[in-house]
C-alpha cells in the first residue's frame, strides 16, 4: 500500500463518523478551541479527543498550544486527497457512461435500419 493510499484510507475513515464531520464544518468557519469544539457534543472530553486525534493523525486539522488551549484548524488541502479520488473516479465513470451511451447510440441506429 502506497503513502497516498494510507493518507486517503485515514480520510475517508475521519470523515466517515459524524461527530468528525461537525467537527470540520465548525472549523471551516475558523480556528477554536478544544473545548469550543466540545462543547455542543454530549461526550466526555477523553472521548471527544480521541475524535480530534483521528482527524490530526487523517491530516485534516492541526492543533497547537497557546497558554493553557490549544487551538485547532482546518489544515490547508484537508480535503486534497480525498477531492483528487474522487475525481479520478467521477472522470472513470464518466467515461465508461459516454462509452456507454455511444454503444446504446449505436444499438438504436442497427435497429432502426
Amino acid at each position: 500500500m502506497s503513502k497516498y493510499d494510507l493518507a486517503l484510507d485515514r480520510c475517508f475513515s475521519a470523515l466517515g463518523d459524524p461527530t468528525r464531520r461537525t467537527i470540520l464544518q465548525r472549523l471551516a468557519r475558523g480556528n477554536a478551541t478544544v473545548s469550543e469544539l466540545a462543547a455542543p457534543h454530549d461526550m466526555a472530553l477523553p472521548s471527544f479527543m480521541e475524535h480530534l486525534k483521528k482527524l490530526e493523525a487523517a491530516g485534516l486539522v492541526t492543533s497547537q498550544k497557546q497558554g493553557r488551549t490549544r487551538v485547532c484548524a482546518l489544515s490547508p488541502d484537508a480535503f486534497g486527497p480525498a477531492k483528487d479520488w474522487l475525481s479520478e473516479q467521477s472522470a472513470i465513470w464518466e467515461a465508461r457512461l459516454d462509452r456507454f451511451d455511444e454503444y446504446v447510440t449505436h444499438l438504436t441506429q442497427e435497429r432502426s435500419k
